[in-house]
């Protein structure tokens, strides 16, 4: 069983150098552990998935541009999230605002190759399946 993600979670992408917090807008209004609940759709980048420090995946169009320009050095450039799918799978069965809440084994793909995961839910009482 899955803990319920929650504001101030902690994502990581495989790309990514640093780990990032899930930002939850209280749109939903719906709390677990007095903090905003996340759903599949808390996707969106620079409003709930933040940059991850630099990125290295050189489908990203500027870390291979800096590379080609480095002569094929891998040369690293800042993240910007490219999340356009929601996050898979979510809790089959637990749902807020008609949406499966997000658990700690969900993934979000980055299109620039990279997948996002949750480190840390940011709370640990609340188990959903």
């Amino acid at each position: 069983m899955g803990q319920a993600t929650v504001m101030s979670a902690m994502c990581q992408c495989t790309f990514g150098v640093a780990p990032s917090s899930l930002i939850v807008l209280p749109a939903n209004k719906v709390n677990g552990c007095s903090m905003p609940m996340a759903t599949i759709m808390d996707h969106k980048p620079m409003v709930n998935i933040m940059p991850f420090g630099m990125c290295s995946s050189l489908a990203n169009p500027t870390v291979a541009a800096a590379t080609s320009a480095a002569l094929g050095v891998l040369t690293p450039m800042p993240c910007i999230p490219a999340t356009s799918a929601p996050w898979a799978t979510g809790s089959p069965t637990v749902k807020v605002g008609n949406l499966p809440v997000l658990n700690n084994s969900s993934k979000c793909m980055c299109n620039w190759g990279g997948v996002i995961s949750i480190n840390f839910a940011g709370q640990s009482t609340v188990n959903v399946p």
